[in-house]
């Protein structure tokens, strides 16, 4: 094909290009910016120091779980992120592109806390293990549980958790 051929055949090109360049911007955007998992929700924890109150995003979906909270630079005391597994099972976190130190607080369907990993390592790869099996996990900003004494066995309030308290 020569030269004219090549240009008359431009116009068809063009459309699918764009599309092509601007779905490749919008892949390689997402990746830059958070994405909140959903609207805010209450949920508490009773501790022997009171019930402490927080205010979470639920992460309920395959995407909105391996998302996390990665990516953000800061979160405020009081709020997180509950990652719902549906069912209790086993489940292992990890901190990767976390640029902030989190507590993990591994809660069993029943609304007891199993376990928590304190102020996990940011950035790190290293699997983090609910060490049994659990419904869901609440991140919170790391030091939060030394602060607030939360501890195994406290119970949380959610409506993920019916019959919890």
């Amino acid at each position: 094909m020569g030269l004219s051929g090549r240009m008359r055949s431009l116009p068809k090109i063009l459309p699918r290009l764009f599309i092509l360049i601007a779905a490749l911007a919008a892949l390689a955007l997402a990746g830059r910016f958070p994405v909140a998992a959903a609207e805010r929700q209450p949920l508490e924890i009773a501790t022997a120091t009171g019930v402490h109150v927080f205010s979470v995003e639920l992460a309920a979906t395959d995407e909105e779980r391996a998302r996390g909270l990665m990516f953000r630079k800061e979160l405020p005391a009081g709020q997180g992120m509950l990652f719902d597994f549906k069912r209790d099972q086993e489940v292992s976190m990890w901190m990767q592109n976390t640029y902030i130190p989190l507590d993990m607080i591994f809660i069993r369907a029943d609304g007891r806390i199993h376990r928590i990993a304190e102020n996990t390592e940011p950035l790190s790869t290293r699997i983090v293990s609910s060490g049994g099996p659990v419904r869901a996990v609440l991140e919170v900003i790391g030091g939060t549980a030394r602060k607030l004494g939360i501890k195994a066995g406290d119970r949380v309030a959610h409506p993920m958790f019916r019959g919890a308290w």
